[in-house]
């Protein structure tokens, strides 16, 4: 049995974290959330994770749009391959190795994407202003990944470990 209550807390402290004034626009705790949530839930629920967090964003601060769909898509897919890279893995290693894969793979889609075939830009301008905003966005990334994900992780098993307990102590009883 998953524990929804820690799935609702860590989605919300994602969103409102996304909220704060001031911030660089992709240094973000989504996929530092993320992976942890997809070693832990159904692929189902971390698909919406991804792909809420990105809508709900929008919906609230700068009204929805094509990039919405596109990038809601992208980060419900980078959750989707969590469920399958994080099988077996854990650790901040495992956690800052697919924080850089999925954030390259991610930009690449979403930054040399939307641009190109939404806005009418050219590829090299997409490209050229795709670099400086990923390597933020990794850096921002592999950073709560090392540092957050391990400590979310512990946070969603020691509630797993608890609800088990719990089970087979009212099955015992």
């Amino acid at each position: 049995m998953k524990n929804w209550v820690k799935y609702i807390i860590a989605f919300l402290s994602v969103f409102l974290f996304r909220l704060l004034p001031m911030r660089a626009p992709n240094v973000e705790p989504i996929m530092a959330t993320l992976m942890p949530i997809g070693k832990n839930y159904d692929k189902v629920f971390v698909f919406i994770f991804g792909f809420s967090s990105i809508v709900l964003f929008d919906l609230i601060t700068s009204g929805l749009g094509i990039w919405t769909l596109v990038t809601a898509l992208a980060y419900g897919s980078v959750g989707l391959g969590a469920t399958y890279f994080f099988k077996n893995r854990s650790g901040w290693k495992s956690y800052a190795l697919y924080a850089v894969i999925a954030t390259i793979i991610y930009d690449a889609v979403t930054g040399l994407s939307i641009g190109p075939l939404f806005f009418h830009q050219t590829f090299m301008i997409s490209l050229v202003g795709q670099i400086p905003f990923t390597a933020l966005h990794l850096l921002g990334n592999v950073s709560f990944a090392i540092v957050l994900s391990p400590v979310i992780e512990n946070w969603l098993i020691k509630e797993e470990a608890k609800s088990v307990f719990l089970e087979k102590v009212v099955m015992v009883s």
